[in-house]
């Protein structure tokens, strides 16, 4: 299973998403260090409405995805752009 599909599982399992858009972005970041080609699953973007963030800070919505990925990190994940929000609040996507 790619990462990018955990991500996804991981997060529909925890947040139960109206909305879920996991981005591979890899290819945006080659060459911003050495050990970066663009290939890969190292950089992601999660795009995600859900109403178990009603009452969140955006600072708490943010820490409950990481600590959820805590485990994707340990295994190479560098990088996650995190777009969360609650069912009827403004988004830029």
């Amino acid at each position: 299973m790619s990462l990018q599909s955990r991500i996804e599982t991981k997060l529909t399992a925890a947040f139960a998403p109206e909305r879920l858009i996991v981005i591979n972005e890899s290819h945006l970041h080659a060459g911003h260090q050495p050990d970066f080609h663009g290939t890969g699953e190292t950089h992601m973007r999660v795009r995600i409405v859900s109403s178990a963030f009603i009452g969140m800070s955006r600072v708490a919505r943010h820490r409950a995805i990481n600590d959820l990925l805590k485990p994707e990190f340990d295994a190479g994940l560098h990088a996650l752009a995190v777009e969360p929000a609650v069912p009827g609040e403004t988004t830029r996507w």
